[in-house]
């Protein structure tokens, strides 16, 4: 996107709402200008009635238009600023909410192409790059662009050959600026990849904190922590020194100004065509004209820091997913819920090798069918394409007759639930991690599943029962104690299809025992799909299919494939002899 269609799409879509605020602003930004132009102004007069005259009737008048100007200054630039401080507020929430929008709604496979810490990153340093932008920059063009036409106005009144010298410092600050924020909107780009590294890298601190104690990496991860610290360090020190590079070239032009005025002024006074009230007059207002030719000449740097943060946050809100409904989608009808694969083929890369290759298979409705193979053969790919996670490039998936891709994905999901093994849990309740299935279940609802899968043993020996907070992701449950919770939360959706991968591996046998109770009563009569290393847990599955390389090999009951598979038999005699 270039520069403009940047600008047209964050008015539309952020300012635009705004605009009787921003109007407002403009307002008490006029108020600003005006009320530092007479200070400026007020300076003739008085230098020139009390000093030069010596005329006592405004020595109390002129200090309290002083007096009063400064104050309206001072509640103008209050009200304005904080008018656009909530305005850049606003903006800032809807921006990180299309944002999250858009990552809650996009597609598993484009998730796990995704970067979190550079997600994370463009959520908060992207994001308030832009709403400077679009706040800030807008509040610094209104007033210091006003405030400098009144500055200039007071500048010509008193000595419009002084003023004409003066305007000379405003092009050379903007040609500045202008060079120093190309270099500013490479340095932020950087910045925020490093940002984004270094986001990553605490949130595998904590993931991994165990694993770094036991194999003494503490010294290891230092090194590397201060790595990332220096390299974002290096990053934003450059950013920094941009800016600051200003304020010599600013300092040297003022000074430049100064010198060449008073010198011209000496002339003009010799010749009696300007007089010293006068020339302070005009030096107050070309003094106080400082700050917002300093600001509007850094204008520019903001502009690029905010349109570079835009061209990387504005493609990800407008992520399109390629699984959607289909135009004529209909509502899915189960009655039976029998799922079929027909001649399905499925890589996760369209230029890679098909994961999946000519897939069929037929999962019995209210049975429960296993999947047996290798780790990488395309098992839990099976499973992961039922609820639509991904779609298959060729061939159909069927349940009841109803092509997956012809229902709403909404009724479909509606109708599966799935545990695994890496159980997934909210850093709230034990409550609200069971009701996230049904935020309509009623207490006596969830203190049902809670029985039925066993949770009841260990909520109630939490310290506030089922109001406990678990915290990120179960950290203070055991393994066990997790799963059972995902249990009770797929029991409490109540879906048609449940999919099972490797849901009990990593257990003691006593806890698994529990688990494998819980679960047959999340699954009696449902369509079952189960993934499992140990084949004790499948045993009696009405059906087996043994996966190898993204095809299928045999099928059968445990008996026919001790026979007639190899594989399987191998897996079997490996685990009895353990």
């Amino acid at each position: 996107m270039n520069r403009i269609t940047i600008f047209k799409r964050l008015y539309k879509d952020y300012s635009k709402k705004y605009l009787d605020k921003i109007i407002l602003s403009a307002f008490f930004s006029i108020l600003v200008a005006g009320s530092t132009s007479s200070i400026a102004w007020l300076l003739d007069p008085a230098i020139k009635k009390l000093f030069i005259e010596k005329d006592q009737t405004l020595i109390i008048f002129i200090p309290l238009m002083i007096i009063l100007a400064f104050t309206i200054k001072g509640l103008s630039l209050y009200f304005a600023k904080a008018t656009m401080i909530g305005v850049g507020e606003e903006i800032k929430k809807k921006l990180q909410f299309d944002m999250i929008d858009t990552l809650i709604g996009t597609d598993t496979q484009i998730i796990d192409k995704k970067h979190s810490g550079k997600f994370i990153s463009n959520l908060t340093y992207d994001v308030t790059h832009i709403t400077n932008l679009l706040s800030n920059a807008i509040l610094t063009l209104f007033k210091d662009s006003l405030t400098l036409i009144g500055l200039l106005a007071v500048m010509f009144l008193q000595n419009w050959q002084l003023a004409l010298i003066s305007i000379i410092m405003i092009p050379l600050a903007s040609i500045s600026a202008k060079t120093l924020g190309k270099r500013i909107n490479k340095v932020a780009t950087e910045a925020q990849e490093k940002s984004g590294f270094l986001t990553t890298y605490l949130v595998e601190l904590f993931k991994n904190h165990k694993l770094i104690k036991i194999f003494q990496k503490e010294k290891y991860e230092k090194d590397r922590a201060n790595k990332h610290l220096t390299q974002l360090k290096e990053k934003n020190q450059k950013i920094q020194t941009v800016f600051v590079r200003m304020s010599p070239i600013m300092e040297t032009l003022t000074g430049i100004m100064i010198a060449v005025l008073i010198f011209y002024s000496g002339k003009l006074m010799a010749k009696g065509e300007v007089d010293i009230n006068n020339f302070f007059s005009f030096l107050a207002a070309m003094m106080l004209a400082y700050q917002p030719v300093r600001a509007l000449s850094t204008l520019n740097m903001v502009l690029n820091q905010g349109l570079s943060a835009a061209s990387r946050i504005l493609p990800i809100i407008d992520q399109k997913n390629n699984i959607n409904d289909s135009v004529s989608a209909s509502i899915l009808n189960i009655s039976k819920a029998n799922i079929n694969f027909q001649n399905l083929n499925f890589s996760y890369e369209i230029d890679e090798s098909e994961t999946l290759k000519s897939i069929n298979l037929e999962f019995e409705g209210g049975k429960m069918t296993s999947l047996v193979g290798h780790s990488g053969s395309g098992k839990s790919t099976i499973l992961n394409l039922i609820p639509r996670f991904y779609d298959a490039q060729s061939g159909d998936i069927t349940i009841d007759n109803q092509s997956i891709y012809q229902i709403t994905i909404k009724s479909l999901r509606e109708e599966v639930s799935m545990v695994s093994q890496e159980t997934t849990l909210f850093d709230d309740t034990v409550k609200n991690n069971i009701k996230y299935a049904n935020e309509n279940a009623t207490d006596e609802e969830i203190n049902e599943v809670a029985k039925l899968s066993h949770c009841d043993e260990f909520i109630n020996n939490l310290p506030n029962k089922f109001e406990t907070l678990i915290g990120e992701n179960g950290v203070r449950l055991s393994g066990g104690e997790k799963q059972r919770l995902s249990i009770a939360r797929a029991m409490l959706k109540k879906s048609s299809i449940i999919l099972l991968d490797e849901a009990t591996s990593s257990l003691d046998s006593e806890t698994e025992s529990k688990i494998q109770e819980a679960l047959g009563i999340l699954t009696k009569n449902k369509t079952t799909i189960v993934i499992a290393h140990r084949l004790s847990t499948i045993l009696n599955s009405n059906n087996i299919y043994i996966i190898d390389s993204g095809k299928v090999i045999a099928s059968g009951n445990h008996e026919d494939l001790i026979l007639k598979s190899k594989l399987y038999k191998n897996f079997y005699e490996k685990q009895i002899q353990k």
